[in-house]
């Protein structure tokens, strides 16, 4: 059986993996070189593949493949009163499921939240939702929820510097213990099961 192609034909993937921000920033956006002040200021160490717009897990199968890692999922959640928010990151092939993780948090029914939340707390748009819209959570009205099998089986997460035409690989570690504390934001464990 075939497949349907992930990519138009006139996607652009930037075969070069740079270390650390571009050197000519005329063309980004305040937001993403905000982030990579922040990352740089920490000292964290990151590695930056450019590309066209990516709107879905599938369409990084060759961004995943180039950085030699799993783009992780991110999620941006919300419970059905809309005041309470979520950002889950999830291995980027796991199935998710609402009802498991409500239970696990102890929340009502979850559901995707609105664009106009998304970038009020984080400062981003849908297809660039990224843990490192959390920089820009400054009243904290974004809980952090993480599946164990991120934090345990991936020593490398792939996210993006909160626009979708870049992807970055940065240690799990360090994003753990150097980016979530000087964002101040704590994070909480969700075991999510693999499907069939």
């Amino acid at each position: 059986m075939n497949q349907p192609e992930i990519y138009p034909d006139n996607f652009h993937l930037d075969p070069t993996l740079y270390t650390g921000r571009p050197t000519d920033e005329t063309d980004r956006l305040p937001k993403e070189r905000r982030t990579y002040d922040l990352l740089d200021h920490l000292g964290i160490v990151y590695w930056r593949l450019d590309h066209d717009e990516t709107f879905t897990i599938d369409a990084c199968h060759d961004v995943d493949t180039r950085l030699g890692i799993d783009i992780c999922k991110n999620l941006f959640l919300c419970n059905a009163q809309k005041n309470a928010f979520y950002l889950l990151m999830m291995p980027g092939h796991k199935k998710f499921r609402t009802a498991r993780l409500s239970k696990q948090i102890g929340s009502s029914r979850l559901s995707f939240a609105g664009a106009e939340y998304m970038e009020q707390f984080l400062d981003i748009t849908p297809g660039s939702v990224s843990v490192l819209g959390l920089m820009n959570d400054t009243e904290g009205r974004v809980r952090l929820l993480i599946d164990r099998d991120v934090i345990d089986h991936h020593e490398f997460i792939g996210c993006h510097p909160c626009v979708n035409t870049s992807s970055l690989k940065i240690r799990t570690d360090d994003l753990l213990n150097r980016f979530l504390p000087a964002v101040r934001h704590s994070y909480t464990v969700v075991d999510l099961p693999w499907e069939a």
